[in-house]
């Protein structure tokens, strides 16, 4: 038994049980609503196993679909974002953004936009061959981007979207692109809205675009679509007539220009010459027709030449929609008729004769002054476009319309049945629900909804924003606002029975009586055996069985289980009214209300036996438990009082062995080799016994990377003659090896290739060959006669060439001639040699000192009163040798250390004077409460120093008390006057001496650009200014007159080739007055 414990009282849960009852009852009568006729409606549940969506978080606006059959794909633009989608699936093939920037975001709300409106919203969305040219909005900011069509992140040229894209994403345009690449676009060229144009660009042709601000052209246009068609670009669209006399009136239009229009010469330039447009009519025939006059969307069968169009009433008005159909030749006909003109405001629209009745985009003669444009008169390009005949339908009333419902978007599909080609029509609503419907004159078929397909979920509605149909593969594919879904277009396996596939009167299926199932033409077995019945309006099955609503929320209850025990619960209830069962269908079946949750206090189980010891040995502990479900706690009732698990000790008197075991591994020693792989390796003992296992020791490989290599080439061998001929010609060769090392010493050398020269010498001496004599040794031991010229003899030595080497044994050689008694040169003439060698500059080469590395800091030299670290170097990284410069800077570096104050010391004395040795020192005694036990103080009582450099050793008598406190005031006044006017008589002479020797001069050195520049002072044609000064480069110099980080005593390099700084100062001609030590290599330079 339930009862309600506070929301829900006994009584009022019989009552939920009787009226569920009740519900549950089969009704008696058939509601009149019954016998009503109903077009069928596909729900959303059971559409859903049809379909395939896809959608992107945060993605709205899924407004332009573009396909590209060539490579399986389905383009879509959205706002901020394109999407390549598989056309099988919809599944996601790439994603690729597309947002404004954040500057240009502030820049669109600043002026008066929200932030939904200052988005980049995808307005044109086109394929030509291998590329994909996309413009968006851009947050008021058009701009257009032509992409990779199968790589969209691959930008491929950007240009601007004015006349291409609008400014606002609720302004209505259109665009195309012609075989030939040109973009015929319909759009708003300002940010306002105000000026509507007609554009062309890109391609081949001229841009040419409609009249700018004439609203006989263009009044406040809302742009549907654009076809190419032949010769001419159709537009569709519709505006605020011009015509209409009586009021503001909306009309449909269609407009044409010609493909091949160059615009006009000195009138009309840049403009349009072929613009025409006319009047569509969509209305129902009677006494006075019922007009449809706002175009919303089309769609053209080029197979048929049939253009469809859905027209609906104004915003204003009533609800009301119609498609219409029209031929082609009929909107042909009315361009070829007469136009509609007004002279001026105060005239009326009358019609005039058409100059050029069946107008085909002629074009003058190429040769006369309008070559290349249209046949069209200028003037009549200006002032006639408006035709006076209306296109009218292919039927006088419209193919289909319907009260109280706006259609949005529409598209056809053609479909071959058993016994005639069916037009079938998908027309999506402003409500989200897709209506499928035949375009047929059969009256009995007038107006049919073949069945309704609600592609949101219960309760949803929201535009249609995009209807594309893929012919090929039968689906359609239907833009939302956050979602893209394809929907098959035929559905024959839905249909079981033969029945319910006839009634469904659809022209994609029929009853295969040989397969006994519901198929397509295209998979029948037999057209003999597939029937198909459509003949009337299908008509929805009414009958309704009955489903449960939603349950109620949980409210509090009571339960007894008749034994006493009363548990809180919680119940609740549900009725059969989602949907309740109508027309004869069956109620609902299954419980009306439910109870759960009711409360139980848990209760512990016997607690279990002790569990085995946790160790064998030593101090360890034993476990029982126990558990909360003997029974368990339910639905908020009291849990259990009390622990669930006890420990005890256990073996403490059997206490464990001592471990043997490693103590842990010590550090990685050093590696054994610094490159081309050595090991190093770590230890560890073995404590409490040795048996441990494992090893004590352990190695690892490092340093393996690959040795640098060093190489070094032998010198090459003195030229040796081959191939000698007999008049004395030969070639020569000499020879040198490589060797290289890979190790880490060099020393260990492996023998590498060999390389080798060789060379012509000719016998008339014009080669540089050198082996004459070797050659005449040659050709004596090889028996032959070598022709030597009568009379030929050697000239006189040359000069010696300078030495190879400035050191380390160079040579130096010098050459002589062999002239003939015809006055020739051929030192193969002469017996001897034309070439002398001498060794030169045997002595070593100098080596400048370098300093090593610092040594570690020491440790401080007091433990208190002030002590110092100390740390070193040498200058032995290379030391310095035959000649080279020494290092420079310091070879010994302090630093202070433990500068407080010694515990129980007293402060130290004044620095003293400097003895014979250069010393200087201080003391310190212990404090008087620490005389009586010296060693109360810590460190020492004394302190030695180096002297300082500006303090001069003073030599004092025996006598340590001597004092120098004997000069009277007037012997100190009279010192310090002379000593004054002496130094002021020194200063003097030092002055005039210094400015003596500081003239300016042709050696004074100042940097200067090589080239004039803007200081140059040039006065009646001198030289400028600057171009005086000898270029110098300069170096800083230490306080030694030393180059700093230079090891070379070269302290005065190569002229810089130019420069852009300048300088006034100048410096002595020559350094070589400092003095510098009587063995040092720059001495001797400096001086020399």
């Amino acid at each position: 038994m339930v009862t309600s414990g506070r929301a829900l009282s006994p009584c009022g849960l019989v009552l939920v049980i009787c009226a569920s009852m009740c519900l549950c009852q089969q009704p008696l009568t058939k509601p009149a609503e019954c016998s009503r006729k109903e077009h069928p409606v596909v729900s959303y549940q059971a559409l859903r196993t049809w379909v395939s969506e896809f959608s992107h978080p945060g993605v709205k606006d899924f407004s332009q679909l573009t396909m590209d059959l060539h490579r399986n794909q389905l383009i879509v633009g959205a706002r901020n974002y394109l999407f390549r989608l598989s056309l099988s699936n919809a599944s996601l093939i790439q994603a690729t953004e597309w947002a404004p920037d954040e500057d240009t975001k502030r820049s669109c709300q600043s002026k008066g936009k929200s932030e939904d409106e200052c988005q980049n919203y995808i307005r044109v969305l086109l394929i030509s061959g291998r590329m994909l040219f996309t413009c968006g909005t851009n947050a008021f900011t058009p701009v257009c981007i032509t992409r990779q069509v199968f790589n969209m992140s691959q930008v491929l040229d950007t240009v601007n979207g004015v006349a291409r894209c609008p400014y606002d994403p609720r302004h209505n345009s259109t665009a195309m692109v012609t075989e030939k690449g040109e973009l015929y676009a319909a759009t708003v060229i300002d940010f306002s809205g105000r000026d509507p144009v007609i554009y062309r660009s890109l391609g081949n042709m001229p841009p040419l675009r409609t009249a700018q601000y004439n609203s006989k052209w263009l009044n406040e246009p809302h742009f549907v679509s654009v076809y190419e068609i032949g010769r001419f670009a159709y537009f569709f669209l519709r505006e605020t007539a011009v015509e209409n006399d009586c009021g503001k009136m909306v009309f449909s239009r269609v407009a044409r220009v010609c493909k091949n229009d160059m615009g006009g010469r000195f009138l009309l330039e840049d403009t349009w010459t072929t613009f025409m447009k006319a009047r569509l009519n969509c209305s129902r025939s009677g006494e006075i027709p019922f007009y449809y006059n706002e175009l919303q969307s089309t769609f053209y069968l080029p197979e048929q030449d049939l253009i469809y169009g859905i027209f609906t009433t104004n915003v204003n008005s009533i609800s009301a929609s119609a498609v219409c159909a029209f031929n082609l030749s009929s909107i042909t006909q009315a361009f070829n008729g007469p136009f509609r003109y007004q002279e001026n405001p105060r005239t009326a629209w009358l019609s005039t004769p058409n100059p050029i009745p069946n107008f085909q985009c002629g074009t003058l003669e190429e040769g006369g002054p309008g070559g290349n444009l249209t046949e069209r008169s200028l003037q009549d390009a200006q002032r006639l476009f408006l035709m006076n005949d209306v296109v009218q339908p292919v039927t006088i009333n419209p193919l289909l319309t319907q009260d109280n419902l706006r259609f949005s978007k529409l598209v056809v599909d053609l479909v071959q049945g058993r016994d005639a080609l069916y037009h079938v029509m998908y027309i999506g609503t402003e409500y989200g629900t897709i209506l499928k419907t035949l375009s047929t004159t059969n009256k009995s078929l007038h107006g049919c909804y073949l069945e309704e397909l609600r592609i949101l979920p219960e309760g949803q509605v929201g535009p249609i924003k995009s209807l594309k149909i893929l012919h090929t593969d039968r689906s359609l594919f239907v833009g939302l606002d956050d979602r893209l879904v394809k929907i098959p277009l035929e559905r024959c396996s839905n249909y079981p029975t033969e029945r319910t596939c006839m009634e469904a009167r659809d022209p994609y299926c029929g009853w295969d009586h040989k397969q006994k199932r519901c198929t397509t033409i295209e998979e029948s077995s037999n057209m003999n055996q597939w029937t198909q019945n459509i003949t009337e309006c299908p008509l929805r099955n009414l009958t309704q069985n009955g489903g449960f609503g939603p349950w109620a929320p949980w409210q509090p209850c009571n339960h007894n289980d008749g034994e006493g025990s009363i548990s809180s619960c919680m119940c609740r209830s549900r009725t059969c009214d989602g949907p309740v069962a109508r027309c004869g269908g069956f109620e609902c079946k299954g419980p009306t209300i439910q109870v759960a949750n009711c409360s139980r206090n848990g209760g512990w189980t016997p607690w279990s036996s002790w569990g085995q010891c946790s160790s064998s040995c030593g101090i360890g502990f034993e476990v029982r438990q126990r558990s909360c479900n003997n029974p368990a706690p339910r639905h908020g009732g009291r849990i259990c009082v009390g622990q669930g698990r006890e420990e005890r000790l256990c073996n403490e008197k059997k206490p464990c062995p001592l471990p043997v075991l490693w103590t842990a591994w010590s550090s990685w020693a050093h590696c054994s080799a610094e490159c081309g792989g050595g090991v190093h390796s770590r230890t560890r003992t073995c404590e409490n016994g040795n048996n441990c296992p494992g090893c004590a020791m352990e190695y690892k490989a490092c340093n393996l990377e690959a040795c640098p290599e060093v190489r070094r080439n032998t010198p090459w061998t003195p030229w040796m003659p081959v191939n000698v001929s007999q008049d004395g010609s030969r070639q020569e060769q000499r020879f040198r090896y490589t060797c290289r090392a890979l190790l880490h010493e060099p020393q260990q050398l492996q023998m590498g290739k060999k390389k080798v020269e060789t060379r012509f010498c000719p016998n008339d001496g014009s080669g540089a060959c050198q082996t004459d004599s070797l050659v005449e040794d040659l050709v004596k031991t090889s028996g032959r006669a070598l022709s030597l010229p009568q009379g030929a003899q050697w000239g006189s030595w040359e000069m010696w060439s300078s030495c190879s080497q400035q050191c380390s044994s160079g040579f130096r050689t010098r050459k002589r001639s062999c002239s003939t008694v015809e006055g020739r040169t051929n030192p193969s003439a002469c017996v001897g040699s034309p070439v002398e060698y001498q060794d030169c500059n045997a002595q070593p080469c100098p080596v400048s000192g370098a300093w090593s590395c610092w040594s570690s800091w020491s440790h401080c030299s007091s433990s208190c009163g002030g002590g110092h670290y100390q740390r070193t170097r040498t200058c032995s990284s290379p030391p310095p040798a035959n000649g080279g410069d020494i290092c420079i800077g310091l070879h010994t570096e302090e630093a202070l250390c433990n500068t407080h104050v010694c515990e129980g010391s007293g402060e130290w004395t004044e620095w003293g004077y400097c003895d014979e040795e250069g010393m200087q020192h201080r003391t310190r005694r212990c404090s008087d409460d620490q005389e009586a036990e010296v060693s109360a103080c810590q460190g020492n009582i004394t302190q030695s120093r180096p002297c300082q450099p500006h303090e001069v050793p003073v030599i004092l008598p025996g006598q340590e008390d001597q004092s120098c406190g004997t000069f009277t005031l007037f012997q100190l006044v009279a010192v310090g006057s002379a000593s004054f006017f002496a130094a002021a008589l020194l200063s003097a002479l030092a002055y005039t001496y210094c400015h003596h020797l500081n003239r300016p001069s042709a050696e004074s050195a100042v940097i200067h650009p090589s080239t004039p520049n803007h200081l140059t002072y040039n006065k009646q044609g001198n030289t400028p200014k600057n171009e005086k000064y000898i270029p110098m480069e300069f170096k800083t110099l230490n306080k030694n007159n030393l180059h700093v980080n230079d090891e070379t005593c070269n302290h005065f390099s190569s002229p810089l080739p130019s420069s852009n700084v300048f300088t006034t100062t100048y410096y002595p001609p020559t350094l070589g007055k400092y003095d510098f030590h009587a063995d040092s290599p720059c001495r001797t330079y400096m001086h020399s």
